[in-house]
């Protein structure tokens, strides 16, 4: 391993945060950036503790198929509610989107709570406001999503034929899917017909 990786290795171990090749360079100085997150990606390949890219931010993790041996208690799971998951799903797959197209793709108010539960998790962050009369706030997921759900980018969320392959949608939820994924159809409908 060359001196230039081994520098991009120790910034990434004592960052707290994930970070881009392009803030890593800042840091690292002169060198090729992208190279050495290559090689230090295959190097640690199959090991403990693996160089991920998560939403173009690189961070070290712990091997997944070695996770449960660092727990010394058994997390509990905070399980969401229908209301909150259905709304992740549907801030994930229309993002930006505000409250009142929340609102109307899942057919019924949401309150206040169910935001605040997915923001306090740091799933969702408001993403501005619309230019439209009473600029409304939009929601939007957030880099903590992405990792926290193994995801590289939006574009990896899984479709409605991954979901039903894995078993994962029982006929209820599958139905609200594609409720929320009609509900996207309508919204451009209706951006286009402005």
């Amino acid at each position: 391993m060359d001196h230039f990786a081994r520098v991009i290795e120790a910034i990434l171990f004592a960052s707290e945060e994930p970070m881009t090749a392009d803030e890593l360079a800042l840091h690292a100085g002169e060198g090729e950036v992208k190279a050495a997150l290559e090689e230090l990606a295959a190097h640690y390949d199959g090991r403990g503790i693996e160089l991920v890219e998560r939403g173009k931010r690189w961070h070290f993790q712990t091997a997944p198929d070695l996770a449960h041996h660092l727990r010394r208690e058994r997390e509990e799971p905070r399980r969401l509610s229908r209301a909150a998951t259905e709304t992740l799903a549907i801030i994930a797959y229309h993002e930006p989107v505000t409250r009142a197209e929340i609102e109307a793709i899942r057919g019924v108010q949401i309150s206040k709570g169910t935001l605040d539960v997915l923001m306090e998790a740091e799933w969702v962050r408001t993403a501005g406001r619309r230019e439209t009369p009473g600029r409304p706030l939009q929601y939007a997921t957030s880099k903590q999503f992405l990792t926290h759900f193994g995801l590289e980018s939006r574009r990896d969320l899984p479709g409605i034929d991954d979901l039903k392959a894995a078993g994962l949608l029982d006929p209820l939820d599958e139905e609200a899917l594609q409720l929320a994924l009609d509900g996207d159809e309508e919204l451009e409908t209706e951006a286009e017909e402005d």
